[in-house]
């Protein structure tokens, strides 16, 4: 049995994408062990594959992604193997090194296009050192995969690499049992906003647009690097009764909750090419769950949207014009867009993009 070593820098617990290809990879015979990292607040995970989470002393900056790569390098060296997976840049490096020094193949699943996050964009140095490792390994990779077509173009283009599509679509639900918020929603209606509560995501935005919206209630559900500025500016807004935020969850918990819902929000900024192309997986939850959705005018969500008619493209960034469209939203109902929301969720799913991802392990360069 063939042992692949998949590496990524998160906790684990929500990167739903890493988990369904992990699963992917355990039925079809590989022997899996996923490593990440743990937080002191990261919660217990189960799953069919095995894990190990390093502890860490640091965790953030230059320090972290030292500590982290080193850490990884010698796990990788010292640790039994026949395939390396390296989820995004931050990974590459040791994965790269250590499938050099093995003759081991490698396969790269970039989840974003990482030197265009918002964080670095106003860092040239720091996005300097990562454009120079991107530079320097991509080209010579055989084994490639992306989660949107932007992407793929985007480096397929600069360095003449060869990635493939592998949307991170969700698996089937088979299970239509909804969850309860751990707060009172009387008859409102939920507006939700699912994943990382970061810069960039239109948070500071839909709360001020709440403002505007009466008999709906908005729901942030996880974590990030703004959330204490988010809960401050709802309370400078009093809108304390209209903004509710519930704390990163587990997927299985996370979709019964989703079900609640009756819009969904995807509405990042323009922050630069990774927000261009960037193609959330909530978005696909959303459908998934039946659930209409609101994106941002940007290339790979308003093609979901014009291809499927699940929902509505934002038409304006500013809270009150905003309000207005979610309010025409809200009043048409779940059941407008009913019958292609039916059609979307079954065809927008993990157990037809995986097929692509079997394909490719069955064929490694």
């Amino acid at each position: 049995m063939k042992r692949i070593l998949v590496s990524v820098t998160n906790d684990l617990v929500t990167d739903q994408r890493v988990h369904k290809v992990c699963t992917t990879l355990a039925s079809m015979g590989f022997d899996l062990l996923l490593i990440g990292r743990k937080f002191s607040d990261s919660i217990e995970i189960d799953r069919p594959y095995k894990t190990i989470r390093f502890k860490l002393i640091f965790n953030k900056g230059f320090l972290f992604y030292a500590e982290y790569n080193l850490r990884l390098f010698i796990k990788l060296l010292f640790t039994k193997k026949d395939i390396l997976l390296s989820n995004d840049l931050d990974t590459l490096l040791p994965n790269y090194l250590v499938s050099k020094v093995f003759r081991k193949k490698l396969v790269y699943d970039s989840h974003e296009l990482f030197t265009e996050v918002p964080e670095l964009i106003n860092r040239p140095f720091v996005q300097k050192i990562w454009l120079k490792i991107e530079g320097n390994i991509l080209p010579k990779l055989n084994n490639c995969i992306t989660v949107s077509d932007s992407i793929a173009k985007y480096y397929n283009k600069k360095y003449n690499t060869n990635f493939s599509l592998i949307r991170n679509f969700p698996i089937k639900l088979s299970n239509n049992q909804k969850g309860n918020f751990p707060f009172e929603i009387y008859n409102s209606n939920i507006i939700l906003y699912q994943g990382a509560l970061n810069k960039g995501r239109g948070l500071e935005l839909i709360i001020e647009t709440m403002q505007f919206i009466d008999n709906s209630i908005l729901v942030l559900i996880g974590n990030g690097d703004i959330v204490d500025e988010l809960l401050e500016k709802v309370k400078i807004l009093g809108l304390e009764k209209k903004v509710r935020f519930i704390s990163k969850i587990a997927p299985n918990e996370l979709s019964s909750l989703t079900k609640l819902a009756d819009l969904g929000l995807s509405i990042e900024e323009d922050l630069g090419l990774n927000y261009r192309f960037a193609l959330p997986n909530k978005l696909f939850d959303y459908i998934q769950a039946n659930i209409p959705v609101l994106v941002s005018n940007l290339p790979e969500m308003k093609n979901i949207i014009s291809k499927h008619t699940v929902g509505e493209v934002i038409k304006s960034r500013t809270p009150k014009k905003l309000a207005n469209q979610i309010d025409q939203l809200l009043s048409k109902g779940k059941s407008h867009f009913e019958n292609n929301l039916e059609k979307a969720s079954s065809e927008l799913i993990w157990e037809h993009e995986e097929k692509k991802l079997i394909e490719i392990f069955e064929n490694l360069e």
